[in-house]
């Protein structure tokens, strides 16, 4: 059985909500970073990273939520797989653009807003970050000015990868009506039922 190391509040969410989507039996167990689970001797000697998310797929270990979800789709969730070399490109693509064009920010973000303590939050910060994030959200926002979804009429992995770094704009408040062809693909994807199952992880 597939076994994923880590806890919904983390990017564990990531491959959570594919398995979910996907619907096959996997094992959760919870890793829980705000106690340093992660740094435990046990689990570094699965992940010597000391992070998570961490699949195990019989002699597979796979470390980074996003090459963790493009294997699942890829080997147990087709119909969330790109069909061709160029949607597979553009789905590599889009999981690399929003790590790095948009989840360091929105993060920041977040932690200042939401998770910090009230006298460790720095205003600053946020007004800079949200200030960044208007980019790639204008790049992101263009993308889906004529289509429902990123790289296929249907819901694939690129929209789930997308889509879960962005679900972070809900908690940190982010105000997306700027951006309403983003805003409506965003509800759209977090209104899944696989979603919500996910997050009860």
């Amino acid at each position: 059985m597939i076994k994923l190391y880590g806890i919904s509040s983390s990017r564990t969410l990531r491959p959570i909500w594919l398995l979910e989507e996907i619907g096959i039996e996997y094992e959760l167990v919870p890793i829980d970073f705000r106690k340093d689970e992660n740094l435990g001797e046990e689990y570094l000697a699965i992940n010597p990273n000391g992070k998570i998310p961490t699949l195990i797929d019989g002699d597979l270990t796979l470390y980074e939520s996003m090459a963790i979800n493009l294997y699942l789709a890829k080997k147990y969730g087709q119909e969330f797989y790109p069909y061709d070399a160029e949607q597979e490109a553009l789905a590599n693509m889009w999981g690399y653009w929003v790590m790095t064009e948009v989840e360091y920010c929105l993060l920041t973000v977040l932690l200042n807003t939401r998770v910090f303590k009230k006298d460790k939050r720095d205003p600053a910060r946020v007004s800079r970050n949200l200030e960044a994030l208007a980019k790639p959200f204008n790049v992101l926002n263009n993308e889906l000015a004529d289509k429902n979804f990123l790289i296929k009429d249907c819901f694939t992995v690129a929209d789930l990868n997308v889509a879960a770094v962005l679900s972070w704009c809900r908690p940190a408040r982010v105000d997306l009506n700027p951006w309403p062809h983003l805003k409506n693909w965003l509800e759209e994807c977090v209104s899944r039922p696989a979603f919500k199952r996910a997050m009860k992880k």
